[in-house]
């Protein structure tokens, strides 16, 4: 860890506000000479807006920025590096059709004799990649190369540009293990070399793997700054999630098996032998590492894990809205992966996904309209289900969920967030699945709301319906599974039935340590 009492770059105080949110509040951030900084914290907590807000995408409300003892407040990315501050972002922001030597001197191309120093800059550029360990073709188009080298060329074109400090935005998140310790390595190496690192990953491997020091973020403010070597992975999972640092203890009572309705306790049925998914060596390169799993005939199977540790990828890849470069899933008569959501679709598969607004609900059609776009998806759009059905299946389903709409053609954007997602609920329980995927389905919904969709979904399982059920509220997934697999650095990394663990111990498994 790096000895310096000054630090390279410090942020004090920084608000930043949009219409209804408040992304930051008092935050804060200290970056020192010869050291990897890892950022850490869910979605939400504010990383994102921070790193923005010192790469001059936002401004803030108020704060203060100091770069080597001197204010700073850039108004743009360009004025950024300019200062000596560069991103490489997740998502490599190159030309894959031009040149690995011009993508790195794009904007600043060496000139000679009022030309274009084509060979000079091909020198430069193979150079800079040596000092990464990276021996390839410089001439040759970007796209030639795979996502690590790209991540190496825009490092490239960042220490090019800067000296000073180089933040990394998830920059493993595509890379898979040989490809992200090529990539410590050569951290390591601009570390010895001084650089400032700012690193921002989900991964608590590779965070404890590369950091020298971690900053926590939560709630859009600075948790607390710890040295890595101080810091248990519990407790920076139970910092990540504002866990009490008093939670209760290991041998606590695990909860009975039973599921809180508004009706009162309704037992859970025994764990059921036939499989109704299967899933092998399910995978997707840089996404999720080979996974095995099956879900029973009338069963909640729940989804545990911090956000960005596999659990929504692996929903995406069983219902082929992504599609796996690697194992097969059974379900019926179907074996292999599906690649297309119409194909699980079509084998009995349902997908209520976290983002409602984005990939649910059709905010300006009814809700009429929106509960049977699933069902005219499997049917083909030459087989228009009649209107006198979709009337029918409307109105039944409204009833059944009590969702408040004035009218089964009311825009569905009209409606609150509860009722938005009772509608896409039954959307898909109007195609009768033999598997509904549920991703974080009470998200954002008030408690009664909750509480009567969780009610529904465990009376369909009693009728041998399966559930997968993915949720960051952990006593929710503890209440409401009969068993649980946890994700971990996008792996599985344990699977436990009813009773085996209690919030604390789920903790320890997901931190990487003995439950």
């Amino acid at each position: 860890m790096a000895s310096a009492i000054t630090p390279v770059l410090e942020l004090t105080g920084i608000h930043k506000e949009f219409p209804g949110v408040k992304a930051l509040n008092d935050a804060g951030l200290r970056l020192y000479p010869g050291e990897v900084h890892t950022l850490m914290g869910q979605n939400g907590a504010g990383k994102s807006t921070l790193i923005k807000v010192l790469t001059g995408v936002h401004a803030p409300d108020r704060g203060r920025m100091v770069l080597e003892g001197r204010d700073i407040s850039p108004a743009s990315t360009l004025e950024a590096q300019e200062l000596g501050i560069s991103t490489v972002y997740q998502e490599v922001n190159l030309c894959p059709n031009l040149s690995v030597a011009e993508n790195i001197f794009i904007g600043r191309y060496p000139r000679k004799w009022g030309m274009v120093d084509w060979r000079g800059m091909r020198e430069q550029a193979r150079k800079l990649l040596l000092d990464l360990e990276v021996d390839i073709d410089v001439a040759a188009p970007l796209s030639r190369y795979p996502l690590a080298i790209q991540q190496m060329v825009a490092i490239s074109r960042a220490l090019n540009i800067s000296s000073r400090v180089l933040i990394l935005d998830e920059p493993t998140s595509s890379l898979d293990e040989a490809e992200v310790q090529l990539l410590f390595r050569v951290l390591r190496r601009l570390r010895e070399q001084g650089m400032a690192i700012l690193f921002v990953t989900h991964f608590l491997d590779q965070t404890y793997a590369i950091s020298d020091r971690i900053t926590v973020m939560r709630n859009g403010e600075r948790e607390g700054e710890y040295a890595c070597s101080e810091l248990s992975r519990l407790a920076l999972v139970n910092k990540m999630i504002g866990a009490p640092a008093d939670a209760a203890p290991l041998d606590a009572p695990a909860a009975e098996p039973v599921v809180e309705t508004a009706q009162g306790e309704l037992p859970l049925a025994p764990a059921q032998t036939a499989t109704v998914l299967r899933a092998q060596g399910l995978k997707r390169r840089g996404v999720l590492q080979p996974i095995d799993m099956e879900v029973r005939e009338g069963e909640v199977l729940g989804l545990a894990g911090l956000l960005g540790s596999g659990r929504t990828e692996l929903a995406r890849l069983l219902f082929g809205a992504d599609k796996a470069d690697g194992g097969s899933i059974r379900i019926g008569n179907h074996e292999g992966v599906f690649l297309t959501p119409r194909e699980a679709i079509g084998a009995g598969i349902g997908f209520c996904s976290e983002d409602r607004k984005l990939e649910g609900a059709i905010l300006s059609l009814s809700v009429r309209e929106n509960l049977i776009l699933a069902m005219q998806a499997r049917a083909g759009m030459l087989r228009a289900i009649p209107m006198k059905r979709q009337q029918q299946l409307a109105t039944e389903y409204v009833k059944a969920l009590g969702i408040k709409t004035a009218s089964i053609e009311t825009p569905i954007g009209s409606l609150s967030g509860g009722n938005q997602q009772k509608v896409l609920l039954a959307r898909w329980l109007a195609t009768e699945p033999k598997l509904m995927i549920l991703d974080e389905p009470t998200r954002g919904i008030d408690v009664r709301a909750k509480q009567e969709i969780m009610d529904y979904v465990t009376a369909l399982c009693r009728k041998g319906m399966s559930i997968l059920f993915i949720s960051s509220e952990l006593p929710e997934v503890l209440r409401c599974s009969d068993r649980m697999v946890i994700m971990r650095d996008r792996a599985a990394c344990g699977e436990y039935t009813r009773g085996q663990l209690d919030e604390e111990s789920v903790l320890h498994v997901i931190a990487g340590e003995a439950a």
